[in-house]
């Protein structure tokens, strides 16, 4: 497809994104966006099974409603209409390849971790998420949050690409059940070390279709082998019937099953946006423990989109030599405003989606992406019986092809400086096993510093670098520290 000319609307909405400028097409960018859709629609189905489920500390789940039954329908339209308008503003205003959708890890410590505390009610847990976004979005105007961004080192921002990328492989691989429990081990190989259901056979197709695609360069590789995985688990479902997958039905479907039922429109209910309660929760709580959650939140918003933005920026080939993306400042802002957004929307704090690099793998490189993401999230809400066809089977081979693509950047790091080695081997092998973008951030900025202390280069480390690695230490604490408050 050959590039529009700067003229008309085609040309204005080419020259605002710098499509052409980017190396892109409107083609890539529709492709890019649809592909990162596809890869996050899950969130949709996979947030309100979290937030969803769990009753509050006063024994109401979400929509002050007695049942999971009621809420999670509630849940699932306000988290496909927050992740929409965020992924647009994303991308009309930072003009950066990345959608947004409430964070997975957030979500989990907001149910388990503070909506459920004695005492707590559902909107005074999300009010903790307004302030902690208020807070974090202050840090973002005042220049605060990048000026910590610039102050890594280019090569902690590498091994934190390969970190999310290896992270990445791993979700791809556990949700899709093809990593899982081992018994007498942390984890195996499909079940007892065999492929032994057709969910697994479903993920396989996807994974073979996609690698011989991108091996042929294929454009569409990514979007297209999930289609191809998506066909085949419909197919595999109305033949076998296999179900949900549980104790008693190892070899079904992980999470969503992939069937089409009697609805394909249906109309969204909305009414859990804005049941929130700001300062509720200060009362319900002993102030030290609400300031000491807020805190909580607030680490992990503030660095695990710092690492999506690089690496997704370093796969689009955006970043510059010191490994900062064009726009961070708007970038950093949107996020922020999104944990925001998140909590007055009852749905947790929306951040950055590290999934959006499968986007960039197939052609994505502009804010049009997000923008295509972001309207497919909103028509979602009334299309739920469609995007709910895509199993983690058939989204999990893309997660795993992009974690290849972002591990590659490993070949930049200095591996004959122990100095640098070791930082970086340790922020990217805790993110995988630690299951935390944040902690993997948190260890490698750690042990960094603590080098440069032991090898006689702390004057070298910015001011910034020891205050985040303070933060962090405190962060690794918080847990004890809140027991002996509590």
């Amino acid at each position: 497809m050959s590039a529009p000319a700067r003229t008309g609307l085609l040309g204005r909405v080419d020259g605002y994104f710098e499509i052409t400028e980017r190396g892109s097409t409107f083609a890539q960018e529709i492709r890019g966006g649809l592909t990162t859709f596809f890869t996050m629609a899950y969130i949709v189905v996979l947030n309100p099974l979290i937030i969803g489920t769990v009753a509050d500390g006063q024994g109401n789940f979400l929509g002050g409603v007695s049942s999971p039954e009621e809420a999670i329908p509630l849940v699932a339209a306000a988290t496909a209409l927050i992740a929409g308008l965020l992924s647009i503003l994303m991308g009309v205003w930072a003009r950066f390849p990345l959608a947004m959708a409430a964070g997975l890890g957030i979500n989990a410590f907001l149910a388990y971790g503070i909506a459920s505390r004695e005492g707590m009610s559902w909107p005074e847990a999300m009010g903790f998420v307004v302030i902690e976004g208020i807070v974090i979005t202050v840090l973002v105007l005042s220049g605060f949050r990048k000026a910590v961004f610039a102050a890594v080192p280019a090569f902690l921002k590498q091994a934190i690409a390969v970190g999310i990328g290896l992270f990445l492989a791993f979700l791809g691989l556990a949700d899709a059940g093809i990593v899982t429990a081992g018994s007498g081990t942390l984890v195996q190989f499909g079940q007892g070390g065999y492929i032994s259901t057709w969910p697994m056979v479903v993920f396989f197709i996807g994974l073979i279709t996609a690698i011989v695609l991108m091996v042929k360069k294929v454009r569409g590789a990514l979007l297209i082998s999930i289609v191809v995985a998506t066909v085949a688990a419909v197919v595999v479902e109305a033949v076998a019937g296999l179900g949900r997958a549980g104790a008693e039905n190892p070899g079904g479907w992980a999470n969503m099953v992939p069937t089409l039922g009697d609805e394909v429109v249906s109309v969204p209910d909305f009414s859990l946006i804005g049941q929130v309660d700001i300062f509720g929760g200060f009362t319900s709580l002993p102030v030290l423990t609400a300031l000491l959650l807020i805190f909580s939140l607030l680490i992990t918003d503030f660095f695990d989109t710092m690492g999506t933005m690089t690496a997704v920026g370093a796969e689009a080939g955006l970043n510059d030599k010191d490994g900062n993306p064009p726009r961070a400042q708007q970038v950093l802002l949107v996020d922020s405003i999104g944990a925001a957004a998140g909590g007055l929307g009852s749905v947790s704090s929306n951040t950055s989606y590290v999934e959006s690099a499968a986007g960039v793998g197939d052609g994505a490189r502009t804010g049009l992406a997000p923008v295509v993401t972001g309207v497919a999230f909103l028509l979602s809400t009334f299309l739920t019986p469609l995007y709910a066809l895509v199993p983690f089977e058939a989204a999990g081979p893309v997660l795993v092809v992009v974690g290849f693509l972002m591990v590659s950047q490993i070949a930049g790091l200095d591996w004959k400086d122990d100095r640098i080695a070791i930082p970086a081997f340790l922020t990217f092998i805790v993110m995988p096993f630690g299951y935390s973008i944040s902690a993997g951030i948190g260890v490698g900025f750690i042990s960094f510093v603590i080098i440069q202390i032991a090898t006689g280069g702390a004057r070298k480390v910015h001011p910034l670098m020891w205050g985040a690695a303070a933060a962090f230490v405190v962060y690794f604490a918080l847990g004890p520290i809140m027991d002996a408050v509590a």
